[in-house]
């Protein structure tokens, strides 16, 4: 919790910062705008849809995927998945989550949920076919290092810092536009519309590849916590699976891709944008950690 308090606190001194220098300098007497109404304006909307999405997300994931949830096990392996989860939640310190299985033949898992204590883990039945039971487990403990970490609530946090900055600068471009080079004197005319509208997509390209980044980050803590649980060699030996599989196209929702441990394979300036580092990277990062 307090983790969280300070990451809130620090981002809304960065944008009252931003609000005041912008009116030192003196932008407001030009554009009319009150920064402070427009803050508070941005950070409602900002937050709103990430904390949203993050309180809905185990039955948007459910809904999206068509996760089995595992109540009764009416197999062996379901009870041994059961099982494996609940003693790597205990061993990571945390509260038992749901578990469940999606079907899809691509291997695949993921994790999500509003805070670590109740979560959902579920995996591909496709990778329940392919993977041999330590290479299961070692995705199961990597997705129980995303919940243990509370990348989940995090990565929403930071969505909401972005999607307030993107909106508030926006605006403040549009209406710098529309009073001042196109010198509208009465409401917002069109150049304020244009202006936001573009400034909002190149924001949000710049935004998001700010977000990437830091999931790319969080994936590699999330392989460290399932080489602690499952074992490194074991760990490694299901990146190494899935990097024997990048063919398969990765068909998960693009809100659950982040939480996946395959987030698919992409180059050059799309590398930017995508949720997970190379396989290649991952796996030698293991490797340095011996």
């Amino acid at each position: 919790m307090m983790r969280i308090l300070l990451f809130l606190a620090t981002n809304l001194a960065v944008l009252i910062i931003a609000s005041i220098t912008l009116k030192l300098l003196g932008v407001d007497r030009y554009t009319g705008q009150n920064y402070g109404s427009l803050l508070i304006f941005c950070a409602v909307f900002g937050f709103a849809g990430s904390l949203i999405s993050l309180l809905i997300s185990k039955w948007m994931a459910k809904m999206s995927t068509g996760t089995e949830i595992i109540s009764q096990p009416r197999t062996r392996h379901e009870q041994w998945l059961l099982q494996t989860v609940e003693e790597l939640s205990r061993e990571a310190g945390i509260k038992m989550p749901e578990v469940g299985i999606f079907p899809a033949y691509e291997s695949n898992a993921f994790a999500t949920g509003w805070n670590k204590n109740d979560a959902l883990v579920a995996v591909s039945q496709g990778l329940l076919e392919r993977f041999s039971p330590d290479e299961v487990r070692a995705v199961l403990a990597h997705e129980i290092g995303h919940v243990a970490n509370g990348d989940m609530v995090t990565l929403a946090l930071i969505q909401g810092v972005v999607n307030t900055f993107v909106m508030f600068f926006a605006r403040i471009f549009g209406n710098f536009v529309d009073k001042v080079i196109l010198k509208n004197e009465s409401g917002h005319g069109i150049g304020y519309f244009v202006a936001t509208i573009f400034a909002e997509l190149v924001l949000g390209i710049l935004a998001s590849i700010i977000v990437m980044w830091f999931s790319r980050k969080r994936e590699f803590k999330a392989d460290e916590a399932g080489a602690r649980l499952a074992g490194t060699n074991a760990m490694i030996g299901a990146l190494q699976r899935l990097r024997a599989e990048q063919g398969v196209p990765v068909q998960m929702p693009d809100s659950l891709t982040a939480f996946g441990i395959n987030g698919g394979l992409k180059h050059g300036l799309a590398g930017l944008l995508m949720s997970h580092p190379p396989l290649e990277e991952r796996i030698e990062a293991l490797r340095q950690r011996g």
